[in-house]
């Protein structure tokens, strides 16, 4: 599409002709309506997707996926239903948890990831405190920036992220770290959240801290981090087993979550205290909701 003159002022800024381009080709607009935008633009003194919201001419939810496109900043639409409601970074929130997450990204890059760091591992004290939901949502919003993100299911006793990206919850990790399949057939890419990969726990085994102890597992871990840019682990609570243990000890690194008016101080402290014992970095906790 060529620079639009509207009827009563000069051509549309070149951001704004990408805009209307998305949204001509998502047939959100039509020509015509783009002239209409740039006529209230000058009006009114307006950026262009305001000016397309105050005539009605598009919502909300088709201005933010415009966007999203434009500056390659994958999220889905409210109405997607492909992902669990719970990934709300998924859909881009612009609301205070959404940029709690963004601000948590920030200081994982700064502090932990970067150089010959790749992985990191996600635990909590007890069941319930929303370990799971928040490596999900993490690696959501790091994928958001354009990298490679594997996203590792090692809670083989209860998981869940094949729940919240709706994925078969098998193959997964049990079934690679039993040699029963290989990564690549249990991986699954979500393509619309950027390069954006899951892999699921698997069918849950009789022996997790086995197979998690395996060389395989090591294996598994040090081919991720050559092949992407960052992996998260979700890993069991941390009290009620040794798998968080061994999982942190293999990414070096570990954040503890913990939910706002649930988590006991001093089960915090045992976390943080058993991970330090084992040689792990505790980069901080994390408060949920």
């Amino acid at each position: 599409m060529k620079n639009l003159p509207s009827s009563e002022g000069p051509a549309l800024p070149r951001s704004d002709v990408q805009l209307g381009q998305l949204l001509l080709h998502a047939g959100k607009l039509s020509e015509k309506d783009i002239e209409a935008i740039g006529v209230k633009q000058k009006e009114d003194g307006l950026r262009f997707g305001e000016a397309a919201l105050r005539l009605g001419l598009i919502g909300e939810d088709d201005l933010r996926q415009a966007l999203a496109r434009q500056f390659a900043h994958p999220c889905l639409p409210e109405s997607d239903t492909s992902v669990d409601a719970e990934l709300i970074a998924a859909f881009c929130p612009p609301g205070p948890e959404g940029e709690a997450l963004r601000d948590l990204r920030s200081i994982l890059m700064l502090r932990w990831f970067g150089g010959h760091r790749r992985l990191l591992a996600l635990t909590s004290g007890r069941p319930g405190e929303g370990c799971g939901r928040l490596a999900a949502n993490l690696a959501v919003v790091f994928s958001q920036l354009g990298e490679r993100i594997l996203l590792i299911d090692a809670n083989l006793r209860e998981p869940e992220l094949h729940r919240l990206f709706k994925l078969c919850g098998d193959p997964g990790l049990s079934g690679v770290l039993a040699g029963r399949h290989s990564p690549e057939k249990a991986i699954s890419s979500i393509p619309a959240l950027g390069d954006l990969s899951v892999l699921p726990a698997g069918a849950p085994p009789p022996n997790p801290q086995e197979l998690l102890s395996r060389a395989s597992f090591i294996r598994l871990l040090d081919a991720a981090a050559e092949q992407y840019d960052i992996v998260l682990l979700n890993t069991p609570p941390a009290l009620q087993s040794a798998d968080a243990r061994i999982v942190a000890t293999r990414a070096a690194g570990c954040i503890i979550v913990v939910r706002r008016d649930a988590t006991r101080l001093g089960d915090a402290a045992a976390v943080r205290d058993q991970l330090s014992g084992a040689g792990v970095e505790v980069l901080g906790a994390v408060l949920t909701s």
